[in-house]
């Protein structure tokens, strides 16, 4: 099952990555990252045979996995590269990117698919009838609830860009008590996906999945990266870090009025 699952997603991303190749845009890969989860939970329940947990695994993934790859897709449409892979593709040089660009994102974010998903691939092909427990239901909820604040940020956001009084930081919603409410729902995601293997003999060695993930997401390619691409371009986002919360929604320090810009 694991080699079943990490040549679908090879397979995936090798496909990817001839798009990218031929549309010469890196940022092909990023809608994918959650079908990914979906295609190893679904072939892992489907390997299993039926069971009830097996299938709210199933059903929790896809509906976090389809709606941001729809939303991501839609977002990227017209748009140009990434400006972090058009700024690797300057660094490399284009006549070498195109295949260094295989290892260094669509290779590296098919193992990253494959670690961070281990706790659901553990969760689908768990042995027996699987009835759903406690545990299971206790992921469930926290997983929809994530996807749910992650799909609400995601839509505030989308409505601000597209008035034409907005300021420079997006500051309303859920915006006002966390820099990244997007990323807490991406967050909170991944730990109720922990919760669905979390009582499997390898549950606590599955701990790394989620923590890895909140790692990535707040000192790697999220929260820092985007804070400080954000400072140097808006000088209004440094005020809006000092007053906001990273990632863990706060309330506004008292004495400090809102700002009237925003945006992430």
């Amino acid at each position: 099952m694991i080699l079943e699952n990490a040549a679908l997603v090879f397979c995936l991303m090798s496909t990817l990555w001839v798009w990218s190749v031929f549309r010469r845009d890196v940022s092909v890969v990023d809608p994918w990252w959650s079908i990914g989860f979906l295609l190893v939970t679904a072939n892992s329940a489907w390997t299993a045979g039926p069971g009830t947990a097996r299938w709210l695994v199933l059903a929790v993934v896809a509906v976090w996995s389809i709606r941001l790859w729809g939303y991501l897709l839609a977002r990227s449409a017209g748009k140009p590269e990434d400006a972090r892979y058009t700024a690797f593709r300057e660094r490399y040089g284009a006549h070498r990117y195109w295949w260094v660009s295989f290892f260094q994102v669509f290779l590296l974010q098919g193992v990253l698919i494959l670690v961070v998903s281990a706790p659901l691939q553990v969760a689908a092909s768990a042995p027996g009838p699987d009835p759903i427990g406690p545990l299971d239901i206790a992921g469930a909820a926290l997983a929809l609830f994530g996807a749910g604040y992650e799909a609400l940020a995601d839509a505030q956001l989308a409505a601000w860009k597209r008035r034409p009084d907005r300021g420079e930081v997006m500051d309303q919603g859920l915006w006002r008590t966390s820099r990244h409410p997007n990323y807490f729902g991406e967050v909170l995601v991944a730990w109720g996906f922990w919760l669905f293997a979390a009582d499997e003999p390898l549950g606590p060695v599955l701990l790394l999945a989620p923590a890895l993930m909140t790692f990535l997401l707040v000192r790697v390619s999220g929260v820092a990266l985007l804070d400080a691409h954000m400072a140097r371009r808006k000088p209004a986002y440094q005020e809006y870090m000092r007053r906001t919360p990273a990632l863990v929604p706060g309330l506004l320090r008292a004495g400090k009025a809102p700002p009237r810009a925003g945006g992430t």
